[in-house]
């Protein structure tokens, strides 16, 4: 009987399983066909087609959200009160942004190509081949920036510096650009005048091309001594102002996406070794510039080294099942451990060791493909770390999965054997990996609290992507986003866990990787079709601004009241935003004028078919209704 019992409980986990991920497709699919109708709306509006189609495709809109409406109710996460109360005295607020996302200018001046130059610039690697050639033009318009960071009232400015723009080839030997130094001081010091802190990121992903041409990037172990240098070099120039530095930002998207998925610059698949072997070298190269910094410039500057990882949290599908248990801890070790455990304690922690060595074995190879570190390396590394940047966005279920152990299956997700799932009442805003589980951070900050000594923490990259692909400023599901999350990081703060500061991503929209400009993160929208890259508060700026003015959250009618009173004043910034909508269109009608060949055929491709087939979706749709309601 009793055996019978557990066979029955085993049976319903694995039902439970099933009806989540099954949940999850559905809630995709919705999202998807939501998304693609509001892509089209977009497309008709931009080209001018008439007011009554428009409409149409509003309504299709409708027919096809009604269904997915309900998924995104952000009542549906709450898991626990809201706490109100402030921060500390002293607590940082900021905004990011880096360099290949936001400068543009990605030839001028004496700038050498990045990885992401020569990546973006191949077809088909980024939505729609868009690159980051002139991005937000943040490079020309960075005092413009500074100002809406002085408005915005913040403590901090994360940015980061590019390492091409100041060493061209990357290698200090061969030329250093004087330019590009200069852009970088009047930058920092138009920050300092404006009292915003500059907190600095060496390394946000651009790598100078030659260097891959020529070593093969972050798979060859001479880059350690190359950024070195690099790091150095900012010292020497910038470390008078800059008292935060930070090595590296997400070095784990940086080996999983540059070298097993080739999903992001260099584009590499080198499934099985090639991100362990980047991650070795980027984990020794931290710690060279900690102990360069440490013995040459700390005594004078008086600064501080950190590295900035992705910690997304992993929680258990089933927390009465060990397996569970373990593989959720398997998620976050094989993702924020895997740097923040060598540096933190000299070591890769032992759960990827277990693993990665027992799938290598049962692969039939002689060593690990995890590399070991020897015991002097182990020693230099470990405590170079004088905080710890987190950046964080998102949750998910975790469940054990035996995934398989041939050289086929050879790969860094493969070696984790779990499965990730999320939960289909989860809000999903914008981007399709980013679901909001405000609790999910919390329990991270913990996590890094109790597995690391409660290191000093700079909360370096949180923040949501639009829900909508038009142009609406009324982010309200950004502000919800941000009100959640910041709350939860307030929490974590009263149970213990040394957080000295929040970096809002990002200030702007700007260049989103793989993705192009088709997520937009920014509190300020940036209008990439204009010239000018004209910049536009969202309602969540006036939102943000009132946390920081009240450091934290008074009372809930007061943070009901900046809710109501951020939303009102994205009003008028729609107008503005609606006008120069109008003057662009007006420029595209006359250039179809000049042109009626192109006239023509961008009717007929870009207006009459989609039109025709959305017509054919709704009358679809209508009649589906007709018949569920002739049949009920």
């Amino acid at each position: 009987m009793h055996s019978r019992l557990q066979e029955l409980k085993k049976e319903e986990e694995t039902l439970l399983k099933i009806k989540v991920m099954l949940q999850d497709q559905l809630n995709r699919l919705k999202t998807s066909v939501s998304r693609s109708g509001q892509k089209w709306c977009c497309r008709l509006r931009s080209m001018m087609l008439p007011r009554c189609a428009v409409s149409v495709c509003h309504v299709l809109v409708l027919v096809l959200c009604l269904s997915a409406a309900e998924d995104f109710d952000w009542t549906k996460n709450n898991y626990g009160s809201f706490y109100y109360g402030t921060f500390p005295a002293g607590f940082s607020w900021g905004a990011g942004g880096s360099a290949y996302q936001t400068e543009g200018a990605w030839d001028q001046d004496g700038k050498g190509l990045s990885i992401w130059d020569v990546f973006s610039h191949r077809k088909g690697k980024i939505q729609q081949n868009e690159t980051g050639d002139s991005s937000c033009e943040g490079y020309y318009k960075f005092k413009d920036d500074v100002s809406l960071m002085k408005e915005l009232k913040l403590n901090h400015y994360r940015f980061s510096i590019s390492w091409p723009r100041i060493i061209p080839t990357g290698i200090k030997s061969d030329h250093v650009n004087e330019k590009g130094i200069q852009y970088y001081d009047e930058l920092i010091d138009t920050l300092m005048e404006n009292k915003i802190t500059p907190i600095v990121t060496l390394y946000h992903w651009d790598l100078p091309q030659v260097l891959q041409e020529k070593y093969g990037g972050w798979q060859n172990i001479s880059m350690i001594s190359h950024f070195n240098e690099f790091a150095n070099l900012c010292f020497e120039k910038f470390g008078n102002r800059v008292k935060y530095w930070i090595t590296f930002n997400n070095p784990w998207s940086v080996v999983v996406e540059g070298y097993e998925t080739g999903e992001h610059a260099p584009g590499l698949r080198l499934k099985g070794a090639g991100a362990y072997r980047a991650a070795h070298h980027i984990i020794k190269a931290h710690a060279k510039v900690w102990h360069t910094y440490d013995t040459q410039w700390r005594g004078r500057q008086k600064g501080f080294i950190g590295i900035s990882l992705s910690g997304d949290w992993g929680e258990p599908v089933d927390i009465s099942n060990q397996k569970d248990i373990e593989a959720a801890e398997r998620y976050v070790q094989f993702n924020l451990g895997w740097f923040a455990t060598p540096i933190f304690h000299g070591d890769y922690p032992q759960v990827m060791k277990d693993f990665v060595g027992s799938k290598s074995v049962q692969q039939g190879l002689g060593t690990s493909r995890l590399p070991t570190f020897s015991p002097q390396e182990k020693s230099y590394i470990k405590g170079t770390c004088d905080f710890l940047g987190i950046g964080h966005f998102t949750t998910r279920y975790i469940t054990h999965k035996n995934n398989p152990s041939g050289r086929s299956g050879s790969s860094y997700f493969a070696d984790r054997d779990l499965a990730e799932l999320v939960d289909p009442r989860w809000p999903d805003p914008g981007s399709e990996w980013l679901y909001s589980v405000p609790w999910g951070f919390r329990r991270l900050l913990n996590f890094v609290k109790t597995q690391y000594g409660n290191p000093m923490i700079y909360v370096t990259e949180n923040g949501v992507s639009e829900k909508m692909l038009c142009t609406e400023l009324c982010d309200e599901w950004r502000i919800q986003y941000f009100q959640d999350y910041i709350n939860e990081m307030l929490k974590a703060i009263r149970d213990g866990v040394n957080v000295k500061g929040y970096t809002a991503w990002s200030l702007l929209d700007k260049f989103e990787w793989d993705e192009g400009y088709s997520e937009r993160f920014g509190l300020y929208y940036v209008d990439f079709r204009s010239k000018n890259k004209p910049r536009y508060p969202k309602a969540s700026v006036q939102f943000y601004k009132r946390i920081i003015s009240s450091n934290g959250f008074p009372n809930q009618r007061e943070v009901e009241n900046w809710r109501r009173k951020s939303v009102e004043t994205c009003s008028s910034s729609n107008q503005l935003l609606a006008a120069e909508e109008q003057r662009s269109t007006a420029a595209n009608i006359l250039r179809l004028i000049h042109d009626p060949l192109t006239s023509h055929m961008e009717m007929v491709t870009e207006i009459v078919v989609p039109t025709v087939c959305t017509l054919c979706i709704l009358l679809s749709a209508i009649f589906l209704m007709f018949l569920l309601r002739r049949r009920n």
